[in-house]
């Protein structure tokens, strides 16, 4: 394969550190957007201790995806961008703006500084939350064809900023795009090995887990997905001509249930998981809770109800074989347990 010149967003994120890992190891040359260089000393450490090779090959750039300054920089010279970036604050929030307004003006401001360097392809990342919530629990096998209701019930603010930012790069790709290429990610519950010290994606559920913060748990069930999959997937959608103008959803088999997740954390780490919970929460506490916490609000819809996925189209078009969840919940709390004494 010829290197490539990419450029991933976000280069202090979860899936970004992953992807470039990847990209490096393949012998691309990789430039990442930080919003602050003050932060690329720290970024270059964390991503040195989990194994980076050709660090030479990696440069960073800043840029922010509220203001147009250094995007042009940025781009210049690059044949792929990986968009990684986005805000993630699921649950509830003080405006469903804070989420939305940058997902979607970000997004938009990538494609047109991709578009303007003359970059081939981007590939976005998206979410499942632009696929499967507001739906009714009818047993309906989710693919790339289907997207977020956003008036339907459960959908929150992080959820309605992936659909809409994702709903907004097609349509610029439609009418403004001119030869830009765009591929689209739609990865479920990301899990998997933690680079440094902050903790994202689903990872917080194990998180919350092995500090014994969740006693109980409620009877919800998560697709998940590891982070090095979803990496690779990136990866190859990049250069891959069938993935042009495409979306993949990114996932492995049946969801598993919050109990379930804790059995297998319990059997990995024994005494380092002492705290994880055993119990769920009857359905009927997790409604009456709910009318007073609005943190729980998000959970009732789905409440008992696992979501069907396919990852056909994936493995198919991409060549994409992603690993067992289990994998990735052990991964997970394996790189968590020495934080939570």
């Amino acid at each position: 394969m010829i290197p490539k010149c990419v450029l991933v967003t976000g280069g202090s994120g979860f899936v970004a550190g992953h992807c470039i890992l990847q990209l490096l190891e393949q012998g691309h040359f990789v430039r990442s957007t930080l919003r602050s260089l003050a932060k690329e000393a720290m970024v270059r450490d964390i991503l040195q201790n989990a194994g980076m090779v050709h660090s030479d090959r990696l440069s960073f750039v800043a840029a922010d995806l509220l203001r147009d300054d250094g995007w042009t920089k940025a781009m210049a010279g690059m044949n792929v961008v990986l968009h990684v970036a986005s805000p993630v604050q699921p649950g509830q929030v003080a405006s469903e703006d804070e989420v939305i307004i940058p997902a979607r003006e970000g997004t938009l401001r990538v494609l047109r500084a991709a578009r303007a360097a003359g970059v081939k392809r981007v590939v976005l990342t998206s979410a499942f939350h632009a696929v499967s919530w507001g739906h009714p629990h009818d047993g309906h096998m989710f693919t790339e064809a289907d997207w977020t209701i956003l008036d339907g019930p459960g959908v929150d603010a992080y959820g309605k900023s992936k659909t809409l930012a994702e709903r907004a790069a097609w349509d610029f790709i439609a009418t403004e795009g001119g030869g830009l290429e765009l591929t689209t990610m739609l990865p479920v519950a990301v899990m998997g090995p933690v680079m440094g010290k902050d903790v994202s994606g689903a990872n917080h559920i194990v998180q919350r887990m092995l500090e014994g913060a969740m006693p109980v748990v409620p009877n919800l069930f998560i697709p998940v997905v590891d982070v090095r999959d979803v990496a690779s997937a990136h990866v190859m959608a990049m250069t891959n001509p069938a993935a042009a103008g495409e979306r993949f959803l990114l996932s492995n088999g049946r969801a598993l249930s919050l109990k379930e997740i804790g059995a297998i954390i319990r059997a990995a780490l024994g005494d380092a998981a002492r705290r994880v919970p055993m119990r769920a929460l009857p359905n009927f506490l997790v409604r009456i809770a709910a009318r007073f916490n609005t943190e729980m609000r998000p959970f009732v819809p789905d409440l008992g109800y696992a979501k069907k996925t396919s990852n056909d189209k994936a493995q198919r078009v991409l060549g994409w074989t992603p690993r067992e969840p289990r994998e990735a919940i052990i991964a997970a709390a394996t790189s968590l347990a020495g934080r939570t004494g």
